[in-house]
């Protein structure tokens, strides 16, 4: 019987793999979600990595900031930060877009047909619900670009699953056309949420950055310990945090995407957690 040291020791043998190879990775947590950020980095106050969308002075040794903390360097991926996160590891991930390729992530039989009849072959690699077409190339990456397709390739992550088969070739241009066609409703805009303040205005609380994270920590750990019922739980989350935080305009598009994240790693789609905020948010007259 494979015992949890032996996997997560496998775990670490293969992103040191696939860092030798150029392929920047970082551990996964239960939920197959990045690790939370320290408590200097919590809310982003450190500035955030050098490679994020905005730059900062970040040089934290913790596998902090999700995506962007992902790495080569094997002294880092063996360092005491990181190997106590090894040590709690559920799965390795690796940065697309940091290795010049683009993942197309197929969810489904359809997806898969589609791919089949519309994009070229290349390597592809068995998920638990469909495939990853893997090609040369990287793009900016956008969930949803039709039903079943989400593409991940720079500022996002993909759960390393193997080499699977086939031979990566040239990233098309059909994959480049659904990014740029894909409808602007797929998921929060990239900006803090405008709703209504307090009446009588006033200082809101939940401003204070350890209180918010609590509750956002706790929301993403709701949702990963779901074990049925994963869409009701998801739109019960997100009415609870929307009760609380919703109406102060505190809640920013990283907390919002580490709720996506999270529900998307329970096998939500991008299109059905944008329809559960929505709908929260239009219960709560927000």
């Amino acid at each position: 019987m494979t015992q949890p040291t032996d996997i997560r020791r496998e775990h670490l043998r293969a992103a040191l793999a696939l860092a030798a190879s150029g392929v920047p990775v970082l551990p996964l947590r239960a939920g197959k979600v990045p690790f939370g950020n320290c408590r200097r980095c919590t809310d982003n106050t450190c500035g955030g990595r050098p490679n994020m969308k905005t730059p900062g002075p970040c040089t934290c040794p913790h596998p902090c900031h999700a995506w962007a903390a992902a790495t080569t360097d094997a002294d880092v991926i063996n360092s005491g930060s990181w190997q106590r996160a090894w040590g709690r590891a559920a799965a390795v991930a690796y940065h697309p877009g940091g290795a010049d390729l683009t993942v197309v992530d197929l969810d489904n039989a359809d997806a898969i047909t589609w791919a089949r009849e519309n994009l070229p072959a290349t390597q592809t690699v068995a998920t638990t619900r469909g495939e990853h077409w893997i090609y040369l190339g990287a793009m900016g990456s956008a969930n949803g670009v039709r039903p079943g397709v989400d593409i991940k390739s720079t500022m996002a992550y993909a759960r390393w699953r193997g080499h699977g088969t086939g031979t990566p070739t040239a990233l098309p241009d059909a994959v480049r056309t659904l990014a740029a066609a894909k409808p602007a409703t797929a998921r929060p805009a990239p900006q803090a949420i405008a709703v209504p303040p307090f009446a009588g205005g006033g200082a809101c609380r939940h401003r204070t950055p350890a209180y918010l994270e609590r509750g956002i920590a706790m929301a993403e750990q709701r949702i990963t310990d779901a074990r049925s019922g994963v869409h009701a739980t998801v739109y019960r989350t997100f009415l609870a945090v929307l009760s609380t935080h919703g109406r102060c305009g505190c809640l920013t598009e990283t907390h919002i995407g580490r709720l996506f994240t999270a529900a998307q790693a329970k096998g939500e789609t991008a299109r059905h957690c944008t329809d559960a905020w929505t709908n929260a948010r239009t219960r709560l007259g927000l």
